[in-house]
């Protein structure tokens, strides 16, 4: 188990299981014996440049991913004008150099990041991996989704979950090119308006908590990896984070239309 401190990880588990004492129950399920590997295609986050509907993969990280997410999914509805059927924001990790194996029957791949689990399957954390949302959007909106990012932070310019502490928890956005993207103006404009310093990310980069820095992530080098259906569309653990049953049941409508799947790590399906 890492060792980072965690608030985010200690409920860590869907609405529905209320009792503390299937914490462990849930972060030990086996892979579902049903999916066969070539099944384990998680939601449709591209890593390339450019996908065929003209939007661009990008990620954003900032302390736990819960609250990330939904305000992601704010923003896409807000500022793309998104329906529940047509949203990207989804929770996963990123940042780190190495990959693991899934649990998956008869599975030998490196490609999977989990989070973590009794089972020891991936630990994203021991891979070097940070808590993200990933999502697609047009160039054009790059300013606009960069300055939402921005407004998560607080105004001692940190993220809003200090307890949560480690390298799982820093900030990092990744788009493809790093700091040479066509992408990063935008968002550097938007890092100066709110006072925060862009510094290339490396991989498996620490953590940022008093640092007033965001590392930034070439995505090409340094992809996307869809988190546990779980973690899709949770609760918050702050106050005021406490969302509305339509929120928490679109992973299960994402996982029914095959939108969302399972990644090879252990997990439960959405109810």
């Amino acid at each position: 188990m890492n060792t980072a401190h965690s608030l985010c990880m200690k409920i860590s588990i869907p609405k529905l299981l209320l009792s503390t004492s299937l914490i462990p129950l849930v972060l030990s399920l086996s892979y579902p014996q049903e999916i066969r590997a070539e099944q384990q295609v998680s939601f449709q986050m591209s890593s390339s440049a450019t996908t065929t509907n003209g939007n661009i993969p990008v990620y954003f990280g900032v302390g736990c991913f819960w609250h990330v997410q939904h305000e992601f999914v704010q923003a896409e509805k807000n500022i793309l004008g998104r329906s529940d059927e047509q949203l990207t924001s989804t929770a996963g990790y990123a940042g780190g150099t190495k990959l693991g194996k899934s649990n998956a029957p008869n599975s030998k791949a490196l490609d999977t990041v989990c989070y973590h689990n009794f089972q020891g399957i991936a630990d994203y954390g021991k891979l070097g991996h940070g808590e993200v949302v990933g999502l697609q959007i047009p160039e054009s909106s790059m300013l606009d989704f960069s300055t939402q990012y921005f407004s998560l932070f607080g105004s001692d310019l940190e993220r809003p979950d200090k307890g949560d502490r480690g390298a799982e928890y820093r900030s990092l956005v990744g788009i493809p090119g790093g700091t040479s993207s066509p992408l990063y103006p935008s968002l550097e404009r938007a890092a100066s308006q709110k006072g925060l310093k862009l510094v290339p990310g490396k991989g498996d980069d620490v953590d940022t908590l008093g640092k007033k820095i965001v590392w930034v992530m070439d995505s090409d080098k340094f992809s996307f990896h869809p988190a546990e259906l779980y973690h899709q569309f949770h609760d918050g653990f702050m106050p005021g984070e406490s969302y509305p049953q339509s929120y928490n049941t679109l992973a299960k409508q994402a996982y029914d239309a095959g939108r969302l799947s399972f990644t090879g790590c252990p997990d439960t399906e959405p109810r």
